[in-house]
């Protein structure tokens, strides 16, 4: 006789997303994995007297969401302190942090503690998140004089929504002064009497950065509520890009007490390498539900602040081509060391210019051999399990301004692109791209098509912008130019197979088959019926390991 399952859900569109995918009525879960698909009836034979049975009343079960590029403590203070990611003007923007102040200021306001420990020094600012002015009537960036206008007494900081531009009031610029004048020219831009306007670029933000991170508690306060948005939409598992964070600890205390709502991959700086080798701890150590990732680098910015580096000129700045955040001889060393201690690298880059960079200084490392395969091979025989001619599985963070020749070098390489789909909500008329790039430009950016067709293993993630894959999924599905766009078949295991495979996960995560976790996401309409509005569709639950940890039926 079958031993009896802990969980059936029934009378559902369950798609595998496996190659074909496939769909059944009904799944299976015990001990934390499917064990069976099949019809209604197939699951109903499994449910003994306590087994939870779950009617999914006709509604669509997919894999959980991996999100393969995500900051998660940054979308967490989204929900702790302001948000200005929905903020349509520079006054909507103000306000907001305004009413933030009088949060703070009020001691008995419960929102004021949320902030974390009463050491951190975070407490003392007034932080606003995730500002877009591309978006705004007048397309600026917000400046010590909007700040000013919240507070002339207390530290105030605004960080534009890719966190390579932020915004601060006098107070801050008079704080940092010293900080802020050993960083290179162009990164405190100033008005036409030499004075700071307030935006700050790049590494202009890092004593800022560095300020307001806050201590254990305030972390963990973070990690929680945006740990609270993923359940909400789905999202089973994270690639988290961590530096200079207490994250890392608060997912092991989560993790040590089963209190982990979400896989989480944690991909360390370049300057923990040395840290991450003393200890003995290598790329997917860790256990279930916590493992060391990539070594991550950066190489250009944005283009949202000018600074992702072109090949030519900005359109709206013509003597621009963007900076190196990291620079290529410095990026093929941190490449060769990383490489050589046998961790996957993984590497943000924008511009075209940087993408060729990434690629050079990979192909360096690799010197033309092979490495022995890294990962186990696939449980399901329909997925790749290859780890391609390296075995390091390197990846590209973002991809966005990729020429011909770097497709053929990412797929000749084996190399991920970790991509975020909803950056293609920039690229219709008019939008962010259009004013950086030009429209022939913008029509060659994000080409998931034509890196898809190429063979390149394709990883969506949000860089929490916003942290949604559906939204993401949406404007893959419907994006302006046919070298951007996917089919909703084809998005959705971008966000689910395409990121297990990116972290090695393949094996246990990414589609619904026997033998792997139960991490489920069920949705209230259809996104293959739905195509034009998938941003659209409910979240009706989700599954982590077999246990239901969202439930807004």
């Amino acid at each position: 006789m079958s031993v009896a399952a802990d969980r059936v859900f029934l009378n559902g569109e369950i798609h595998t997303l496996t190659d074909p995918d496939r769909t059944y009525e009904a799944v299976a879960v015990r001990d934390g994995a499917v064990v069976r698909l099949g019809r209604t009836y197939d699951a109903e034979f499994l449910a003994g007297v306590n087994t939870d049975v779950v009617d999914l009343d006709g509604r669509v079960l997919l894999p959980g969401f991996i999100d393969a590029h995500t900051h998660l403590t940054t979308v967490g203070r989204y929900r702790v302190h302001a948000d200005l990611s929905t903020a349509d003007s520079p006054a909507a923007a103000v306000k907001r942090l305004a009413d933030r102040a009088d949060e703070i200021e009020d001691p008995g306001n419960a929102a004021a503690d949320d902030v974390g420990d009463a050491a951190d020094a975070a407490a003392e600012f007034v932080l606003g998140y995730g500002y877009d002015e591309s978006a705004w009537a007048d397309e600026r960036y917000l400046t010590r004089g909007d700040l000013d206008r919240v507070s002339t007494e207390r530290p105030v900081a605004a960080f534009r929504e890719d966190m390579h531009v932020a915004a601060v009031n006098g107070v801050v610029l008079d704080r940092f002064a010293d900080a802020l004048a050993a960083v290179p020219d162009g990164m405190v831009p100033t008005d036409d009497a030499g004075e700071p306007t307030g935006v700050l670029l790049e590494s202009a933000i890092d004593p800022i950065y560095e300020a307001v991170e806050p201590g254990p508690a305030g972390a963990r306060a973070a990690v929680e509520a945006a740990l609270e948005l993923c359940a909400e939409r789905g999202i089973t598992g994270f690639h988290d890009m961590v530096r200079d964070s207490h994250a890392p600890r608060v997912y092991r205390e989560l993790d040590a007490a089963d209190e982990l709502t979400a896989r989480v991959r944690i991909n360390y700086w370049t300057d923990h390498l040395p840290a991450l080798r003393e200890v003995g701890l290598g790329t997917n150590d860790g256990s279930a539900f916590v493992k060391i990732g990539a070594i991550k680098s950066y190489t250009d910015g944005s283009f949202g602040g000018r600074t992702a580096r072109l090949a030519e000129p900005y359109a709206d700045a013509p003597a621009e081509t963007g900076q190196w955040v990291v620079g290529p001889d410095e990026l093929r060393d941190a490449v060769r060391e990383a490489t050589g201690a046998g961790y996957q690298f993984t590497a943000h880059a924008i511009g075209d210019e940087a993408i060729a960079a990434v690629l050079d200084a990979y192909e360096d490392a690799a010197g033309g051999g092979d490495d022995d395969a890294a990962g186990d091979d696939n449980a399901a025989g329909d997925e790749k399990s290859d780890t391609g001619s390296s075995g390091s599985r390197h990846r590209i963070e973002h991809v966005e301004l990729a020429d011909d020749d770097a497709i053929r070098r990412i797929a000749d390489d084996d190399v991920v692109a970790s991509v975020q789909p909803n950056f293609l909500k920039w690229a219709g008329e008019d939008g962010l791209y259009e004013s950086r790039l030009g429209a022939e430009r913008t029509a060659t950016t994000n080409r998931y098509r034509e890196l898809l067709d190429a063979g390149v293993d394709l990883a969506f993630g949000s860089d929490g912008m916003p942290m949604d894959p559906l939204f993401g999924v949406h404007h893959a599905v419907n994006a302006p130019t046919e070298s951007q766009r996917l089919s909703v078949t084809e998005a959705l295991r971008a966000y689910t197979r395409g990121a297990a495979y990116a972290g090695f996960d393949e094996d246990r995560l990414g589609t619904v088959t026997p033998g792997k976790r139960a991490d489920f996401v069920v949705l209230e309409r259809s996104p293959w019926d739905h195509a034009g509005g998938i941003r659209d569709v409910d979240v009706a639950m989700t599954v982590v390991d077999g246990a239901v940890i969202h439930d807004g039926r």
